[in-house]
């Protein structure tokens, strides 16, 4: 039996890595790629364009979900 030390992976996530790559590739290999980018070149030019800009400049900041404590 594992004991919880042995799940630490350190500042790089192993497991989460795997999972972000394996989930990218079904999602090419799916084909969904270009239907995502048509999307999302619609989305810049719906209602909420503005809604999705500003997020973007929240995501450039480089604490977007407000985490740093500083």
């Amino acid at each position: 039996m594992q004991n919880d030390k042995s799940r630490i992976e350190g500042e790089g996530s192993y497991s989460g890595t795997k999972d972000y790559s394996d989930r990218t590739a079904g999602f090419i290999k799916k084909g969904k790629v270009d239907k995502a980018a048509k999307d999302a070149v619609h989305s810049l030019d719906s209602p909420e364009a503005a809604e999705l800009k500003q997020a973007e400049e929240k995501g450039k900041k480089g604490d977007p979900r407000g985490m740093d404590k500083k």
